[in-house]
């Protein structure tokens, strides 16, 4: 696929070239079996026209086929009758139904495809189920190389297999809900040796001891990424001590990914020893629903030299009280503490589920009561309290602690480009805000992007895929108001076609002219007209009855010859 454009259209440009020379149909042909794609629809205009198509020919025909499958099979037939074409696939991508609806056709597939790196499977081949059988078996008889793989709950023995040597060289592995021993698990672990991404869901049996070195089970694997979900029984000392591993330090050097999405026992609180363990990390998730805000103790910032994208997604379990505040409120807190002291100075990117959180990196960090130059403290003066000059910020560690040079931050404002993307509890897009540093000292930073400035916009805002509407506002004379619309091919004025300026009186105002009237009257009579003023040099057109005749409102019918006359307001807003 190119770009943004449509696979099915790329697929037939691409075998429109393989027709055009023999030096274009290698080519061709490689490109076109590598990655195969069946997709369902075109995802271009072209799909309209071709589903009207087929909704004719589902008419005159008894059973319509799905296109999808009609195509799956199809490819079938031609990798099975030419085996050169069989050895170019790697990866196999299907529709959810697709795979799901032809397990026969797909097992098939994948027997005549000894170098498939990747397929996409249904659901049933995962947890083991008996009516995917057929196809387990065909996969792991033909197709040694597949790259990556996930075992549910109910395939606890076909995942002892790895042990043995079936697809040594698999890259990702993911598991979730089974019922297995950590000192198991470590032995087929240690047979991948390839496996770079580790995901593992809602296992009880794991605990610390998964990481603990044992002499009779192999270490823990070395990875890149390394993602734990709903794990209750490892901590984060656990995992540092994985980590931090004297003994085997390609761990350290080699983890650049974590990824921890509600671990009860992991908080906010263990997150800056976890940063610091880690040296080589470059993109870090934390997901959290957290019920108390965090303790009043110091802390120390979230600090890490390498970090690049971080995500920061905390949301509360319960509703905040009337006198209590949002326990998520102290967790943003802490880590708007950390990006002010510049603890983590090479961070690009950050994800937040706080609508307002981007706003409050603009606001200025806590500062020390009276300190209003910190350049003419000296912490030796005699004269000096340094209890004026403690950080007053809850959240980070004074500096009369003895806290690591490190750890130390030595400054009070962003030094680099920031892109936060934040998403509220109600919201389903995320909105990007670029935050760029301050252009000189004492000034705050500055904010761009798409984020909504008002209820209104964020309706019908950018993201959301339209524009927002453009009014004039004002007021109903009963102490609201009315946005009238304006006409953008007009920018003088209304939609009316009536001028917008002020007749050359330098008000550079847009005007709107609202007509109402009222049903008793004949054509609008007793109904109000409020009109811009005329330009200089220029009357109104009046008809033979001495009416004001203004285009769009029907003639002078129903208005008054004295127009000048001023209704009440009641009258002009009615």
């Amino acid at each position: 696929m190119i770009g943004d454009g449509c696979p099915l259209c790329d697929l037939r440009d691409l075998s429109n070239c393989a027709q055009v020379c023999r030096e274009w149909y290698a080519v061709a042909q490689r490109l076109l079996y590598e990655g195969v794609r069946i997709d369902a629809v075109h995802y271009c205009e072209l799909e309209e026209a071709l589903s009207d198509k087929r909704r004719q020919r589902s008419r005159k025909q008894s059973s319509s086929a799905d296109p999808p499958a009609v195509r799956l099979q199809f490819f079938t037939r031609t990798i099975r009758e030419n085996g050169q074409l069989a050895q170019v696939v790697r990866f196999l991508k299907l529709p959810y139904m697709t795979r799901e609806s032809c397990k026969v056709e797909l097992a098939r597939a994948v027997s005549v495809l000894p170098n498939l790196l990747y397929v996409d499977l249904p659901e049933g081949f995962f947890s083991n189920d008996a009516i995917c059988l057929a196809l387990r078996q065909e996969l792991q008889a033909s197709c040694p190389e597949i790259r990556r793989m996930k075992y549910e709950r109910g395939s606890e023995q076909t995942l002892e297999l790895l042990a043995h040597g079936l697809w040594a060289n698999m890259e990702i592995l993911e598991l979730a809900n089974l019922a297995i021993e950590p000192g198991a698990l470590r032995i087929v672990l240690a047979s991948l040796t390839a496996l770079r991404e580790l995901k593992m869901t809602e296992i009880d049996s794991l605990d610390d001891s998964i990481f603990h070195s044992a002499a009779a089970l192999p270490p823990f694997p070395a990875l890149q990424k390394l993602a734990l979900t709903r794990l209750p029984r490892i901590a984060h000392t656990g995992l540092i001590d994985y980590i931090s591993n004297p003994n085997d330090p390609f761990v350290r050097d080699t983890l650049t990914d974590i990824s921890l999405i509600h671990m009860p026992s992991i908080s906010t609180v263990n997150l800056h020893a976890i940063l610091s363990s880690a040296p080589h990390l470059t993109t870090f998730t934390f997901e959290a629903n957290v019920t108390r805000s965090l303790p009043l103790e110091p802390l120390p910032p979230l600090q890490s030299r390498s970090l690049k994208t971080l995500y920061f997604e905390i949301t509360s379990e319960v509703s905040p009280q009337p006198l209590l505040k949002d326990p998520a409120e102290s967790h943003y807190a802490y880590l708007s503490s950390s990006l002010h002291a510049n603890a983590l100075p090479y961070l690009r990117k950050l994800y937040v589920r706080d609508s307002t959180f981007a706003d409050s990196l603009l606001l200025a960090p806590p500062s020390a009561p009276f300190a209003a130059d910190g350049s003419h403290y000296n912490p030796n003066s005699p004269n000096t309290n340094h209890s004026l000059f403690r950080n007053s910020n809850p959240f980070l560690s004074s500096p009369t602690t003895a806290a690591p040079p490190s750890m130390r931050p030595v400054s009070s404002t962003f030094s680099q480009t920031l892109e936060v993307y934040s998403k509220g509890l109600d919201e389903l897009d995320w909105v990007y805000t670029a935050i760029a540093p301050p252009t000189a000292p004492g000034r705050p930073g500055s904010r761009s992007g798409d984020q909504p400035v008002s209820a209104f916009t964020a309706q019908l805002g950018p993201q959301w895929g339209g524009d927002a509407r453009k009014s004039v506002v004002v007021g109903n004379g009963f102490g609201g108001f009315l946005a009238v619309p304006v006409d953008d091919g007009n920018p003088g004025g209304s939609s009316g076609g009536r001028p917008g300026s002020s007749g050359g009186l330098g008000v550079g105002k847009r005007f709107s002219v609202v007509s109402s009237a009222s049903s008793g009257g004949s054509g609008g009579s007793g109904g109000g007209l409020l009109s811009p003023p005329h330009p200089l040099g220029h009357r109104p057109r009046t008809g033979s009855l001495g009416r004001l005749n203004l285009p769009g409102l029907g003639g002078g019918e129903g208005v008054r010859e004295k127009w000048e006359k001023r209704a009440t307001r009641a009258d002009l807003w009615r």
